[in-house]
């Protein structure tokens, strides 16, 4: 029986060494666990608080526990915030509501990407014991978007215009379900084809999507700077919607276009109608006639017609030459070309918008009927010498013939009054 019990006693006694030994390196019995996560998820490059429930499940009291963070990518300390916090004293078998609470601080990387990260955290007790435990901790990136630009500030009236949005996420996170809308209160500018909100589905962190409309403005709206409301919706990963919200300027209204057309061509001078066929008002008009080839302007060459609202039109006329061409004949005589003619005229259209911009336009125009020029003015001299000298030869012709009448014929009255009567007769042809 004695040689029985030594040899059951020899059994136990590495079962009892092991159990030994287990209690050694794990007397403490405490247990780590994260109660709370401020921001829970963790953000790059901000600073995680975690609430530390440090609990003893051991069969002995506990005195001086040393808790110690032991930080690694993408966790660092906090300037001026200690890794090590003490607690004096834990009761043995303790209960959920019993334990004691620790807060850490710690500096989150600000490049990191978003995932599940380690944070290594060692107790070590009064008699030299320590136990580490691993705790996971969720680092997400910012989920924040903006409208970083307007693709125009300005449109026409009654114009189809493209308008485009750029969305940007300006987070380290991407941005899923996103609804885009905008609104201007007075109803001047709105969109057409399409309804005035649309949809993203995904967009990645530092990425940029263009969201368009095609938008009108009221063509009897007054010019000026029109309002947008903008409002850009985001779910977040636990589904949460934020709304972010922005304002945007658009000028409706500014340029406009002209139609110019030839209206008078009577004593040297020209006239055109000028008319505002945009949807604009102009204001300080002016219309000009730039130098040109194959015209002359006598005077003035711009004239003020002041302000033309949309659909209306004015009168500018001008002293205009057209430059004709002479040619030498064989004989030195002038050879000279007058006929109807149909020629373009470029004229200048200088304006204001509504937007206070100074515009140029150029219009070429075409102009016909008789143009008056220099070589005409010579043409209507050389024929007025030609009749001048017509009559000069007849005088000298009858003058001679009365002569001679008179010598052959003498002072007979039947006589005189035939040649009273010839001589009227050649008055008659003079005058024709």
């Amino acid at each position: 029986m004695k040689k029985l019990l030594i040899f059951i006693l020899l059994m136990l006694l590495p079962i009892a060494t092991a159990a030994a030994a287990s209690s050694s390196v794990d007397a403490s019995g405490v247990s780590v666990a994260i109660m709370s996560q401020t921001p829970n998820p963790a953000r790059p490059g901000e600073t995680v608080e975690l609430t530390l429930s440090v609990q003893n499940f051991g069969n002995e009291n506990l005195k001086n526990i040393v808790l110690t963070a032991q930080p690694e990518y993408p966790f660092s300390q906090v300037n001026g915030e200690s890794l090590t916090k003490t607690i004096p004293y834990l009761n043995a078998r303790q209960d959920d509501d019993e334990a004691a609470t620790v807060k850490l601080k710690l500096k989150v990387d600000t490049d990191v990407p978003a995932g599940t990260y380690e944070l290594d955290v060692v107790t070590t007790d009064s008699s030299g014991s320590t136990k580490t435990t691993t705790l996971n901790i969720e680092v997400r990136g910012k989920e924040y978007a903006q409208i970083v630009t307007i693709s125009k500030s300005s449109i026409d009236f009654a114009t189809e215009e493209q308008l485009d949005f750029v969305v940007t996420n300006t987070g380290t996170s991407p941005l899923k379900n996103m609804q885009i809308s905008w609104d201007d209160s007075t109803g001047t500018i709105l969109p057409v084809y399409s309804s005035n909100t649309k949809y993203i589905s995904y967009l990645a962190a530092n990425q940029s999507v263009t969201v368009s409309y095609i938008v009108m403005a009221d063509v009897n709206a007054d010019p000026g700077l029109y309002q947008l409301n903008i409002t850009l919706q985001v779910e977040d990963y636990n589904s949460d919607i934020s709304t972010i919200s922005t304002k945007a300027g658009v000028f409706v209204g500014g340029g406009t276009d002209f139609d110019v057309a030839f209206s008078d061509n009577s004593d040297g001078e020209m006239s055109f109608s000028v008319a505002n066929i945009g949807n604009n008002q102009a204001y300080s008009v002016k219309v000009s006639i730039p130098e040109q080839d194959g015209y002359t302007v006598s005077g003035s060459s711009s004239s003020i017609v002041g302000n033309l609202e949309k659909g209306d039109y004015t009168i500018a006329s001008f002293g205009i030459a057209k430059e004709g061409d002479t040619q030498s004949t064989a004989k030195g005589k002038s050879n000279i070309n007058t006929s109807e003619t149909s020629n373009e005229l470029k004229v200048l259209i200088e304006y204001t918008d509504s937007a206070g911009q100074r515009n140029t336009v150029e219009k070429s125009i075409q102009v016909s009927g008789n143009t008056t020029s220099a070589n005409s003015n010579v043409q209507k001299n050389s024929a007025s010498s030609s009749s001048i000298v017509y009559i000069i030869v007849i005088a000298v012709a009858l003058a001679g013939y009365v002569m001679y009448y008179r010598k052959k014929h003498g002072e007979n009255p039947a006589a005189v009054q035939k040649l009273g009567s010839l001589l009227q007769h050649g008055k008659k042809k003079e005058g024709n």
